[in-house]
């Protein structure tokens, strides 16, 4: 029975991805796809011990452990909160199938690397996620949408190419894909690590590597955006913990240089989001801004081994919280706009408490997680404890800021951008952003009640932001559609110009040497680019192309010994 049910979590959506090729199939596929995360749940709740095909994908390993567990519980509930209202948001959209394709692959990705105990199920997992999640980016296909995907594909192809090479260096002195994996050893064990933190970074918007999230996340569809921000980018925080060599020996180096990108991330999001008007934008840099915390717990890791323990708490209640919220705000974005008069007033008091959690005020997740990591971060030795506890609540006085900024965004919101067909999803993902992380076993909820000090600390940057933003809001009211005063994506703004310079160039270059060349074997050649750009508009049919995908892999899992 516990073997079925961790199958069951990868093979249910993948199933029903490839019965949807069956045009008999689809209407009861379509009907039991929102829920296609329910066995991933009841794993999260009720599964027990692994299951290992020694002969599957270079030694196949499903489990769950503490950490897998938690995070396999709030992805699940994001996913069948976002996939309710997806069924009712998508349910007149004639692209509907290709969206449903798309979803259930990327959950079957986003789901596998949560209870893969193996470094290559871990990476197949990943890199399924990454890629089927491109066609949700793109999936309204219009201009933004399909520039955001551009630029999620080409950081992606980075990203899986930096975690590949690291994967290698960090597996092959090991001898073995288990999770979690020994200690690293040899000449490259610098250079593994580093590796594997900007691939996974590319996902977690570390600072730098941000800049498809704020493009992506606002194009795609409300429930897609939900399970976007809230889960699959803490899919780049569980491969830090579960690939890097954390809690084994101090890196100051690489420990303050991720502490510093963190705190980059933390300030710099906010500054950059605080010029945005549009919501979902919004939401996006508050999400580069919460990994940035995420990100210091790493380098913590590594500026002080024996304080991994708590970190690994602190960091996994973390992850818990602020998925579950962001997945909340995401469908009150889709949701609140469509209420008018006291509705709308009811429903934007019910959009302020998972904001105001993501700020850490008292009595909410927030102020239960940053507990733990301010307790955890006091571990690390000197001088980051003092640098952190000013600066992390100044960082809270940010988050408030940009929160206020976004629910007045959302109190502007034209009604035609509301369905209020999403309310039942929304508000069952606000009550367990409410509710999830004080109930867990391991989250110390009566220490952080009964420590008075924490609730100074979240009480006092949250007030302080709400006075500012309410005399700022007063002396320049907001305009919802006024233009941002920076683009979305911020350092693209110089590095695309940048490098169309450079392609023009190329162009050019390749230009000057066909004209040395024979006509007819340019011709040829032109023959043949016709020919590949005509496969390649096939392919482009996510049916086929998803079908192919699913093909590979399972190819892939039959014939690797």
């Amino acid at each position: 029975m516990n073997d079925a049910l961790l199958i069951a979590v990868v093979a249910v959506p993948l199933a029903l991805a490839a019965l949807l090729a069956a045009p008999a199939m689809r209407r009861p596929v379509l009907a039991l796809a929102p829920w296609a995360a329910a066995p991933a749940l009841a794993a999260a709740l009720l599964a027990e011990g692994s299951l290992r095909v020694p002969t599957l994908l270079l030694d196949l390993r499903l489990g769950l452990d503490a950490t897998g567990r938690t995070f396999l519980l709030f992805t699940a509930l994001l996913w069948l909160a976002a996939g309710v209202a997806a069924r009712r948001y998508h349910a007149s959209d004639e692209r509907r199938l290709r969206l449903w394709a798309a979803w259930l692959l990327t959950l079957a990705g986003n789901l596998w690397l949560l209870v893969a105990l193996d470094a290559a199920g871990f990476y197949a997992g990943f890199a399924l996620m990454t890629f089927a999640g491109y066609a949700l980016v793109v999936h309204v296909d219009s201009d933004e949408a399909r520039r955001a995907g551009r630029i999620y594909l080409a950081m992606a192809v980075m990203g899986e190419a930096a975690l590949l090479a690291g994967l290698l260096l960090r597996v092959g002195p090991v001898g073995s894909t288990g999770l979690p994996l020994p200690a690293l050893g040899g000449p490259h064990e610098e250079l593994a690590a580093v590796l594997l933190f900007a691939g996974f970074g590319v996902k977690v918007g570390v600072a730098g590597l941000h800049m498809w999230l704020p493009l992506a996340h606002p194009v795609a569809p409300t429930p897609a955006s939900a399970v976007l921000s809230g889960a699959m980018i803490k899919a780049g925080v569980l491969g830090w913990m579960r690939l890097l060599p954390l809690g084994v020996e101090p890196w100051p180096l690489l420990g303050g240089a991720a502490v510093a990108l963190g705190l980059v991330a933390a300030f710099g999001a906010v500054a950059i989001g605080l010029t945005q008007r549009a919501p979902k934008t919004l939401l996006a840099y508050s999400s580069v801004s919460q990994m940035g915390f995420l990100t210091i717990g790493i380098g913590a890791a590594w500026l002080a081994p024996q304080a991994w323990g708590p970190l690994a708490v602190a960091i996994t209640l973390y992850a818990l919280h602020h998925g579950l919220a962001k997945g909340a705000l995401f469908l009150g974005v889709g949701c609140v706009p469509a209420f008018a008069g006291s509705a709308r007033g009811a429903a934007l008091a019910v959009l302020a408490l998972p904001a105001l959690a993501l700020a850490g005020a008292p009595l909410t997740s927030g102020m239960l997680t940053k507990h733990e990591l301010k307790a955890a971060l006091d571990l690390v030795p000197a001088p980051w404890p003092a640098l952190l506890a000013m600066l992390l609540p100044l960082a809270a006085v940010g988050t408030t800021l940009l929160m206020a900024r976004f629910w007045l965004a959302v109190a502007a919101a034209d009604a035609a951008s509301g369905r209020r067909a999403l309310a039942p999803a929304w508000l069952a993902a606000t009550a367990l952003a409410l509710a999830v992380a004080w109930a867990l076993p391991h989250s110390h909820a009566a220490a952080a009640l009964a420590d008075g000090k924490a609730w100074l600390t979240a009480s006092v940057p949250v007030l302080l932001g709400l006075v500012v933003a309410a005399l700022v809001a007063r002396a320049r009211p907001l305009r919802a559609q006024a233009p941002a005063r920076l683009p979305a994506g911020d350092l693209l703004r110089w590095i695309e110009p940048a490098a169309a310079a450079l392609w023009s160039v190329v162009l050019a270059a390749s230009a000057w040497s066909d004209r040395a060349r024979p006509r007819r074997e340019v011709a040829g050649e032109s023959m043949l680019l016709v020919a590949v750009a005509r496969g390649d508009a096939r392919l482009r049919r996510f049916a086929v192309a998803g079908l192919a995908l699913l093909a590979a892999l399972l190819t892939m899992a039959l014939l690797i010994r």
